[in-house]
């Protein structure tokens, strides 16, 4: 059977403080028990006391009993449940209360019979008679339902007891039950709500969030990890959305254009020229450069957190990656300007391919004569001491620069980001955004400062570098 939190939290909240009233009632009514039959019976031998020493009071300097007061002793101590006897030293009786009153004393130890009986039903009672010596006078026989006795008194006074602690046990489980009821609300409140928040974000809402906080810290790390799943499976979405938008927009243009061209050539209108089929060529590699990106975006989101840090040459990095560059820089005639430091610890692979994508985008919109410069931000000639901290790497370029608008949406890979005044080649951004996310990983940052006009300068950083001087 299936059952709510609240109700479980509940049930074993009864439970233990039933189970703890239940032990602390039984071990106080034992306690009391006992307690109780030694006061009953320090009682019983403190009111025999009592009545010796009043009847050794009635015994005169002529060495007789006054035998009225005695009798009154002796009637009121049977009314208490005690039989008394008084002989002399001849073994005479002076007074007796069976002599006296005898169907009374039968009577008398008969319901002290049923008293005790009814408190204990296998209590083994019996007449019991304890023996004073008086004055050298004679002797004070006192007989009582032994080894002890209640009263109707001591009776009423335990039964009254005993419901009483029932009533409060009653009690204290309604109490139990009712604060179980709130504590597990206040607990399973704020569950369900994850709970709810959880069906909604299954259901594909991915704004929701659990905004209500409490003092258990589990349940705050729940609601917590609960509102960053949704945040980030609206990322993901979001960027599932804007990807396949980016693409199908991206793909339309190179696709409808090699459509219109084969067809223009299929039916005759346009003769196969090695012009015409090298532009369809040319269409073609665009679409494949750009299908590369995704696949290379696709594959570094499922390994990219497998970054392989190790210490290789900075400085023959950059003279492989600007030899690569070379024919195209000088095609175009752009300068480069590049230096760096002897030794750095990183993932060469993924550093290299961030080098590659920006030095290719400066080129890009750099325009001929320009000037391209690669470096690193130090303190002094040479050395850099900055072992531990963030080293700063920037690209540099003269080229048209960008407004305000491109520069905030240059990172996000569902904008057009293609800079005014080039040849209006569209990107998909896709570049960029695998710089960012192997700077990232890395524990770094990346961000652009430009001016439209001026150039550009992107920055990036590593943090933790073991760095060398050149």
């Amino acid at each position: 059977m299936t059952l709510k939190l609240r109700t479980k939290l509940t049930i074993i909240f009864v439970f233990i403080s039933s189970i703890l009233i239940i032990f602390t009632g039984v071990f106080g009514k034992l306690m009391l028990d006992s307690h109780f039959k030694d006061y009953v019976i320090e009682k019983q031998q403190n009111s025999n006391m009592d009545i010796v020493n009043l009847i050794n009071q009635q015994y005169n300097k002529d060495g007789k009993f006054d035998v009225d007061f005695i009798e009154n002793i002796g009637v009121k101590a049977l009314e208490q449940g005690q039989i008394v006897k008084v002989v002399d030293l001849n073994g005479k009786s002076i007074w007796d209360a069976t002599s006296h009153n005898d169907g009374m004393c039968k009577e008398m130890l008969q319901h002290m019979a049923d008293n005790m009986s009814s408190k204990y039903p296998s209590f083994n009672g019996k007449y019991t008679v304890s023996s004073y010596q008086i004055k050298n006078a004679g002797t004070v026989e006192i007989g009582f339902y032994g080894p002890f006795y209640f009263n109707d008194a001591d009776l009423n006074f335990i039964n009254t007891l005993n419901i009483a602690l029932l009533w409060v046990s009653i009690f204290a489980i309604f109490i139990s039950f009712l604060l179980g009821h709130i504590f597990a609300k206040m607990l399973s409140t704020p569950i369900g709500r994850v709970i709810n928040t959880a069906k909604l974000i299954e259901q594909g809402n991915y704004t929701v969030k659990v905004h209500e906080k409490t003092s258990t810290k589990e349940i705050n790390d729940l609601e917590n990890t609960i509102n960053n799943l949704s945040k980030t499976l609206l990322i993901q979405e979001t960027l599932r959305k804007r990807l396949t938008a980016d693409v199908a927009h991206e793909l339309r243009t190179p696709l409808a254009t090699l459509q219109s061209h084969m067809e223009a050539m299929i039916d005759g209108i346009w003769q196969p020229t090695t012009e015409r089929l090298k532009s369809c060529h040319e269409e073609i590699i665009r679409i494949e450069k750009m299908v590369g990106h995704l696949h290379l975006l696709t594959k570094y989101e499922n390994e990219i957190l497998d970054i392989g840090k190790t210490n290789f040459e900075f400085g023959e990095l950059i003279k492989n990656v600007v030899m690569n560059f070379e024919s195209q820089f000088k095609n175009k005639g752009v300068k480069i300007y590049a230096d760096g430091l002897a030794n750095i610890y990183a993932d060469k692979d993924k550093i290299s391919q961030v080098i590659i994508n920006l030095l290719s985008n400066a080129l890009k919109f750099t325009s001929r004569g320009g000037k391209i410069e690669f470096g690193t931000i130090v303190n002094s000639p040479g050395v850099f001491k900055a072992l531990g901290k963030n080293i700063i790497f920037f690209v540099k370029d003269n080229g048209i620069g960008m407004n305000s608008d491109i520069v905030s949406r240059l990172f996000k890979i569902d904008e057009n980001v293609s800079r005014p005044g080039t040849e209006k080649e569209p990107s998909t951004g896709l570049g960029l955004l695998l710089c960012k996310e192997f700077i990232e990983h890395h524990k770094g940052k990346i961000w652009v400062e430009s001016t439209f006009g001026t150039g550009s300068t992107f920055f990036f950083t590593i943090p933790k570098l073991i760095v060398t001087e050149t």
